[in-house]
């Protein structure tokens, strides 16, 4: 029933922003904890952020903190994810997540998934 669809990816210079959506349908989206998971070539999907339903409260990993900032605008069904100071080491295809109740690290709590959108920082 839920549905999900990321937008904003794109090519950038190291040093620039992107602000990338994910868009959901068929729900009230403010009741979901939302992840933002990202995949570089030839590695394994990496937890990067998530906003909780509940207190709308955020986490990120180690490597994007002070970077990246995770939000949402319930009146539009859509989760926010600002990318700023872009490094190379940040291309990756990134994906959103849901979970009706729990926002979790783990890619394997979540059975819901956008088609991803590509990232790619390069000179």
């Amino acid at each position: 029933q839920l549905q999900l669809v990321e937008s904003g990816g794109g090519l950038v210079q190291p040093g620039g922003s992107l602000r990338l959506a994910c868009t959901a349908s068929g729900v009230n989206f403010g009741y979901w904890a939302v992840a933002w998971f990202r995949q570089a070539p030839g590695k394994d999907r990496e937890w990067v952020s998530y906003i909780r339903s509940s207190d709308g409260g955020t986490h990120y990993t180690d490597s994007v903190k002070g970077r990246f900032t995770i939000s949402r605008d319930n009146a539009k069904n859509a989760v926010y994810l600002q990318m700023n100071s872009l490094k190379s080491e940040d291309t990756a295809v990134y994906f959103c997540a849901a979970h009706p109740f729990i926002a979790s690290m783990r890619d394997d709590e979540y059975d819901h998934w956008g088609q991803g959108t590509q990232v790619t920082v390069s000179s």
